[in-house]
């Protein structure tokens, strides 16, 4: 299989099947012409056919099918069975790979769904994809290390892709799908302490946002621990140690891990 000439149809042209498809278009490993979406509304295809108009838009899952390379299922997890039912007999399981995006539905259900010699995998992405940056966690079945390095590469252009196994799909699931929302709410909190001190709420938000971006930048420069920064900061004394220690006085890192302990998957 040749990337330069690899075929993916994306089955779901909503808000994460057509992210992948415009951040992919976007991307060196797939032509956006060799790019198929198929979905049942018109408005999504004509999304997707907006940011970019050589991606080939259908309204026939089976049409796109038959074309690809890889099969990439951006659905709800109650559809996954019902396009299964649709599309199962005209997949070439020796020649075509099958990606799930679709939360809650393992590997084993689908090879059910579909045939227990696929190869097969499940993506779990965030919403950070439509920015190409996604946090994106990939598991397989009966796939071999070509497919693996080609899945990987495949959403790590839309981010960061991480390759774990099936057991630890959904701690990563909270970590990072959910994490996501997490993150927009430590935003929203720190944007409305700014306001309660006296900043006006754009002001806030764009100091916020520039606090974090500088917190990932240098975390990520120096490979450093988040104590070793935080130490750096913390004079004997001083205002930082001060405000720290009311956050935890408060629970804030309790209640981030039980936040994220809560929306594991069991």
């Amino acid at each position: 299989m040749q990337n330069c000439n690899l075929k993916i149809a994306i089955i779901g042209a909503g808000n994460m099947g057509g992210a992948i498809a415009r951040g992919l278009a976007k991307g060196t490993l797939v032509e956006p012409s060799n790019i198929s979406v198929s979905d049942v509304l018109q408005a999504n295809l004509d999304a997707v056919l907006a940011s970019n108009a050589s991606i080939v838009a259908s309204q026939s899952n089976v049409e796109i099918v038959k074309k690809a390379d890889i099969i990439l299922l951006a659905l709800k997890p109650w559809l996954v069975s019902v396009v299964a039912d649709e599309i199962r007999d005209v997949i070439d399981y020796n020649k075509q790979i099958i990606v799930s995006i679709a939360a809650g539905v393992d590997l084993q259900k689908m090879g059910e769904l579909f045939s227990p010699r696929a190869t097969m995998f499940r993506v779990i992405p965030n919403t950070a994809i439509d920015v190409l940056q996604s946090v994106s966690t990939i598991s397989s079945l009966n796939a071999s290390k070509e497919n693996e390095e080609l899945i990987v590469s495949m959403f790590g252009e839309l981010g960061k892709a991480f390759l774990v196994p099936e057991s630890q799909l959904n701690a990563f699931m909270s970590l990072s799908s959910c994490g996501i929302a997490y993150a927009f709410r430590y935003i929203r909190a720190a944007m409305e302490g700014g306001v309660e001190m006296g900043i006006y709420p754009g002001v806030a938000k764009e100091v916020v946002l520039q606090t974090l971006r500088g917190a990932i930048e240098l975390i990520e420069a120096n490979q450093s621990h988040p104590e070793v920064e935080i130490d750096k900061v913390t004079t004997p004394g001083g205002i930082t140690i001060k405000g720290l220690n009311e956050m935890e006085a408060n629970g804030f890192s309790n209640a981030v891990i039980k936040g994220l302990k809560a929306s594991l998957i069991k």
